[in-house]
């Protein structure tokens, strides 16, 4: 059973990712945790809505979810839908950007920047998410959000609790 917890309080770890290396860092107060390789938007940054931009600024974790679910689940509007990546599958839609495994589901903190209006980071459904492994990473490629390989993700996942601080930057 997958489940979505939404934000509850204040975290002590943040994430800072670098699009110029396509990097994500997991940091406990001042201690690197963790290091990823990341894909961020094949369009670039920006804020507005239906750019296909990564978003830049603060951002905090929503809400996360797919606790307890495979690494090849698929998601489509942040719902399991019963079916599992396979190599048929990729075949058969190889343009789509796949969501797998987790979502950790961001929110702007910038407001006239990547909160509210035209430009709402949640709005937005810009999410840290699984991607097939077979995706490269180091290198823009996603609509948008910030992807990871599956087995990657679910590690972070299990690092970030929600309101979890995220600073996305160049």
């Amino acid at each position: 059973m997958c489940v979505i917890t939404l934000n509850t309080g204040i975290a002590f770890v943040n994430i800072i990712i670098e699009l110029t290396t396509q990097q994500l860092f997991l940091w406990d107060q001042n201690k690197l945790v963790r290091e990823y390789r990341i894909s961020s938007a094949r369009n670039g940054t920006g804020q507005l809505k239906n750019s296909g931009c990564t978003p830049l600024g603060l951002h905090y974790v929503r809400a996360k979810i797919g606790a307890g679910c495979d690494a090849d689940t698929i998601f489509v509007g942040r719902r399991p839908t019963g079916e599992r990546y396979d190599a048929s599958l990729a075949a058969a839609f190889p343009q789509r950007d796949w969501i797998l495994s987790r979502i950790l589901w961001l929110s702007g903190m910038e407001l006239g920047f990547n909160r509210l209006g035209n430009c709402d980071t949640m709005q937005r459904y810009i999410y840290i998410h699984g991607t097939p492994e077979s995706e490269r990473m180091g290198e823009p490629r996603s609509h948008g959000c910030i992807r990871m390989h599956p087995l990657a993700v679910m590690e972070l996942f299990d690092f970030t609790p929600p309101g979890t601080q995220v600073e996305i930057r160049e």
